[in-house]
């Protein structure tokens, strides 16, 4: 079946697009950076080294299953999409060949292409990225745009690609930026593809279907959503799988919240997860719940606090250490 998968790290949005909307940043921070801010010269390199240090030290996950990561409020999504009469059929009507063909040259026609010898560190990570995951590495495009943003589209028949924006890397550290080719990887490694079509066709283009339309995206449009932020929860988990640092994974989505390379040495995790509580006690009440509810029926992605506290839950969970110790033993039994 044709597929046509697009996916943003941009925080929120009301409807989904395949460049959801994000925010301009001042370029500061270089390719090569590996800290959140550029530091003198010897504190530079004391973060390189560490940074070495931690990557070297990372677990890849060799026999790792989509399943074994995948959030529960995905699997609960996805098989409610699955009782949908005729929502396979709508697809292939909405995404024509046409389309695909548009979406295609409208990407690499006007961006770069990462290689071994084209921006070989963006390149490096992506591979690095797929192996933890264990997962074939798609192509990598870079595309000059002040909109902070990444998104993977998988076209029938072709190689899967991820793009990038030059505003990204910028805002982003190194590690930082893997995370998010990560978070992109889980939706190849998840088979989001199909479902990341639908929402994308159903609740825009079905619109435009005269008569029909607006009645198919009326009464599709809330759980799509409702499956989409429960996606973007899962590929979080595969950032996390990745950098094996929580830390790294909040501060991604709390520099896509309300953050610029000129702020980035003021910025606090800690304070971040606290104000992610915060949230959590205001929409506790009946009033705020109902509040809550109505701020994120329409949002293609959870909010940016609410992230951070899922994958700081994560990170600290059973599920999670096991794979982590799994994985280990696995690659210890192949050493010996």
């Amino acid at each position: 079946m044709a597929s046509l998968l697009s996916c943003s790290t941009c925080v929120v949005s009301s409807k989904p697009s395949f460049l959801i909307p994000g925010w301009g940043s001042k370029p500061r921070t270089r390719w090569g950076s590996i800290g959140l801010t550029i530091a003198p010269q010897t504190e530079r390199r004391r973060s390189r080294a560490l940074a070495v240090v931690s990557r070297a030290s990372r677990v890849v996950f060799r026999d790792l299953d989509a399943d074994d990561f995948r959030h529960p409020l995905d699997k609960q999504n996805t098989l409610l999409l699955r009782t949908i009469p005729g929502l396979n059929e709508l697809g292939k009507a909405l995404l024509g060949p046409v389309t695909e063909q548009v979406m295609l040259l409208e990407n690499i026609g006007t961006s770069v292409l990462v290689s071994e010898t084209q921006l070989p560190d963006l390149h490096k990570l992506m591979v690095e990225a797929a192996k933890v995951l264990n997962t074939e590495a798609p192509d990598l495009y870079v595309r000059q745009n002040s909109v902070p943003n990444a998104y993977t589209l998988a076209v029938s028949g072709r190689k899967p690609f991820i793009v990038v924006h030059t505003s990204l890397v910028e805002l982003l550290s190194r590690r930082e930026l893997q995370a998010v080719l990560a978070h992109e990887l889980g939706h190849l490694k998840c088979d989001h593809g199909v479902w990341l079509t639908f929402a994308n066709i159903i609740t825009l283009g079905a619109y435009s279907v005269p008569g029909l339309g607006a009645m198919i995206a009326q009464s599709l449009e809330e759980q799509l959503f409702r499956w989409l932020r429960a996606a973007e929860l899962t590929c979080d988990r595969a950032a996390l799988l990745v950098a094996q640092d929580p830390k790294v994974v909040i501060s991604v989505l709390m520099k896509l919240a309300g953050g610029c390379p000129s702020l980035s040495d003021q910025l606090s995790i800690d304070a971040f997860l606290e104000q992610a509580r915060s949230y959590d006690k205001a929409s506790s009440s009946p009033i705020g719940w109902y509040i809550r509810n109505a701020q994120t029926r329409q949002l293609s992605h959870p909010l940016p606090v609410l992230r951070a506290r899922e994958i700081d839950e994560w990170s600290r969970s059973h599920e999670y250490r096991f794979l982590l110790k799994r994985a280990a033993q696995l690659e210890d039994s192949l050493n010996v």
